[in-house]
């Protein structure tokens, strides 16, 4: 079984991150490829940067299906492109956000986001809302610190998002963490032995997931909403990245 994990981001080093923890949990013969789109931001954090990764992380969509992938994960917390990308591909494509709140929906009565910059948290509650985990969802919290400092050992990031899933758990009445960023992947372990709760890391949540999809040998539906795109002209570089 071959899966494609695509971070939407051009940023390798944190692309390379997501590969290793993904490879840490899945069964003997599945091979996880982890790839950066050619051309994007160097992170996502709002509404216009997860537009301008959008042609990248399709591209790599399109590449996989000629090379034959079984599966795909979208390893950044908005889920960018998930729909479109699901009208591509023949097997099951699941983002980082849906597969980690319907984990966390499972080992609780309730969870909390903990995520990066405050202006994502909208995005979040919206992401919830439409996957219908609105329910479960008891808070979405920032600590404010950029993506990319993230991978900076001088950021302070650990310390600062585990404090925040500890009030989490304290104030909003929550059971399960879910982190909010796939650049957090790496800290899922310890923050979760630390705080003595349930951390569920939308990378790998994602990537077991597509793993039992397939090996149950399911496909993404091509009967209605995510049937293959109408043949259509496109113009300028859509017409390209259509071509590719």
């Amino acid at each position: 079984m071959r899966i494609k994990l695509i971070n939407p981001n051009t940023t390798v080093s944190m692309t390379e991150a997501m590969g290793r923890c993904a490879r840490r949990v899945v069964a003997p013969g599945t091979e996880v490829d982890a790839v950066s789109p050619a051309t994007g931001p160097a992170s996502i954090e709002g509404y216009y940067d997860e537009a301008m990764a959008l042609p990248g992380l399709l591209a790599e969509i399109k590449r996989g299906e000629n090379a034959g992938y079984d599966g795909y994960v979208i390893a950044c917390f908005g889920d960018p492109g998930l729909y479109a990308a699901r009208e591509l591909a023949r097997g099951p494509v699941l983002g980082i956000a849906e597969a980690a709140m319907h984990a966390a929906s499972m080992l609780g009565t309730g969870f909390s986001v903990v995520t990066t910059l405050a202006r994502t948290c909208g995005m979040a509650w919206h992401l919830a809302e439409n996957y219908g985990m609105k329910r479960f969802c008891r808070n979405v919290r920032a600590v404010d610190i950029p993506v990319l400092e993230l991978e900076n050992p001088l950021s302070d990031a650990r310390r600062l998002i585990t404090d925040e899933c500890r009030r989490a758990l304290a104030e909003d009445g929550s059971e399960v963490i879910v982190l909010g960023c796939a650049g957090m992947a790496e800290l899922c372990e310890s923050i979760g032995r630390e705080i003595g709760a349930p951390v569920v890391e939308g990378v790998v949540a994602a990537v077991k997931q597509v793993e039992a999809l397939v090996a149950m040998g399911l496909r993404t539906s091509k009967r209605g909403d995510f049937a293959y795109p109408l043949p259509k002209v496109y113009a300028g570089q859509a017409n390209q990245l259509n071509a590719a």
